[in-house]
C-alpha cells in the first residue's frame, strides 16, 4: 500500500534515532495512512488518506 496521502501529499520522511549512549541509527517517520471509501464527484472510491485529513474532514467518507 502506498504511504502517501492522496489529499495532502504527506509522505514518509527520514530522521535519526539517538539512544541514551548517543548511538545514532537511521529511521523513518511514517504518516498514519488509512485506505477508506470516499465520495468524490458523486462516485464512491477507495483512497489512501492520512488520519489528520480524516479528522479535519477534508474528505467525505461513505
Amino acid at each position: 500500500m502506498s504511504k502517501v496521502c492522496e489529499v495532502c501529499g504527506k509522505h514518509p520522511v527520514a530522521g535519526r534515532s539517538i539512544s541514551h549512549s548517543h548511538r545514532v541509527t537511521n529511521r523513518q517517520f511514517r504518516p498514519n495512512i488509512q485506505r477508506v471509501y470516499v465520495v468524490e464527484n458523486g462516485t464512491r472510491r477507495k483512497m489512501n488518506v492520512c488520519t489528520s485529513c480524516l479528522k479535519a474532514q477534508k474528505v467525505a467518507r461513505s
